[in-house]
């Protein structure tokens, strides 16, 4: 079935006239994902989401809800919001972290701080200041989450690894999972993480952090 669906570009370009053939009511994107070019040249109705943090997402996904008439939609609207407003998980382990999926290095030292690594040439992280901040806060690291000044910062390749952080190296979308080795012979301490639960803002995480606050 996924393959039957036309393909009409990519998040930062698209041909309106592949389009077009499709007869579409509405055009959905993203201001993470999308850019404003593409919003200025579109020739059909569009809506553009804009998530930003964990307490953002009900707000944003009832308003697409209310835009394409989904009961379905606005009911998951409804459990984001009941789940923002849920206490922050309790850090015990790094094992039993939501989306673990093994350790890289000894997994033991002095951690002051965590890396959240979503890119490798150039080295990249995220910010307490993003959707994917804010869920790792939610699971109970927020504590160890540097300050950037940037929401998605690139990391000094000459300071890295550091020896007082944790790195979780995202599945997606940097392919981390098959560099597990290399990060280990390059000194690295973390694991390497389930990235569609972090990051992909519909039901993965709704029933990653559902799954887990419930049992924390």
């Amino acid at each position: 079935m996924v393959q039957s669906i036309p393909v009409v570009g990519g998040t930062k370009e698209v041909n309106w006239d592949t389009c077009a053939d499709l007869h579409p009511d509405l055009i959905v994107m993203d201001r993470e994902e999308n850019t404003l070019q593409m919003a200025k040249s579109c020739p059909f109705p569009w809506h553009a989401t804009h998530i930003v943090s964990i307490e953002s997402v009900g707000d944003e996904l009832g308003s697409l809800a209310r835009r394409i008439e989904s009961i379905e939609l606005a009911t998951l609207s409804e459990k984001w919001n009941e789940l923002s407003d849920s206490p922050e998980a309790r850090f015990s382990d790094w094992p039993q972290l939501p989306g673990f999926k093994q350790l890289i290095g000894s997994g033991e030292g002095d951690f002051k701080k965590i890396e959240y690594v979503i890119w490798k040439n150039p080295w990249m992280a995220v910010s307490r200041n993003t959707f994917i901040g804010s869920v790792l806060t939610k699971v109970g690291l927020g504590e160890w989450l540097p300050d950037h000044n940037k929401p998605y910062p690139k990391l000094d390749a000459d300071a890295i690894p550091a020896s007082d952080t944790f790195y979780l190296f995202s599945t997606e979308p940097y392919p981390f999972e098959r560099y597990v080795g290399e990060l280990e012979s390059l000194g690295f301490n973390g694991a390497l993480i389930d990235g569609e639960l972090y990051s992909w803002f519909g039901s993965r995480s709704y029933r990653l952090l559902n799954q887990y606050l419930a049992s924390n």
